[in-house]
C-alpha cells in the first residue's frame, strides 16, 4: 500500500515537469480558455482557503485535546504544558493566516 502512495506522490510531483518539457506546443489561446482560467483560479482560492482552515481548525483541537489530557493527567506540570501549546497553535494559525495571504494574491491576479 505504501508502495503504490509513493508511487502516486512521484507522478503527481513529476508530471508539470513533463507538461512544460513540451517544446513548441501550441498554447490554448481565446477568451472562453481566459475565462475558464478566472474561474479555476477562483476556485482553487476557494478550495485553499477551506481546506487550510479545515486542516488548521483540526491540529489546533487535538494540540488542545492532547494539551488538557496531559494537564488531567498531571496538574503540576500544566505551566510547563501551556506554554509550548500556545506555541504551537499560534504557529498552526500562522500556516492558514498564510493561506489567506496566498489566497488574496491569487485573487488579485482575477
Amino acid at each position: 500500500m505504501l508502495k503504490k502512495i509513493v508511487v502516486a506522490v512521484i507522478a503527481v510531483l513529476a508530471s508539470p515537469a513533463v507538461l512544460m518539457a513540451a517544446e513548441g506546443a501550441a498554447l490554448p489561446s481565446g477568451e472562453g480558455v481566459y475565462t475558464f482560467l478566472k474561474a479555476a483560479l477562483a476556485l482553487a482560492t476557494g478550495l485553499g482557503i477551506g481546506i487550510a482552515a479545515f486542516g488548521g481548525a483540526l491540529a489546533q483541537g487535538r494540540a488542545a485535546a492532547a494539551a488538557l489530557e496531559g494537564i488531567a493527567r498531571n496538574p503540576e506540570a500544566a505551566g510547563k504544558v501551556m506554554t509550548p501549546m500556545i506555541i504551537a497553535l499560534a504557529l498552526i494559525e500562522s500556516l492558514v493566516i498564510y493561506s489567506l495571504v496566498i489566497s488574496f494574491m491569487l485573487l488579485g491576479k482575477i
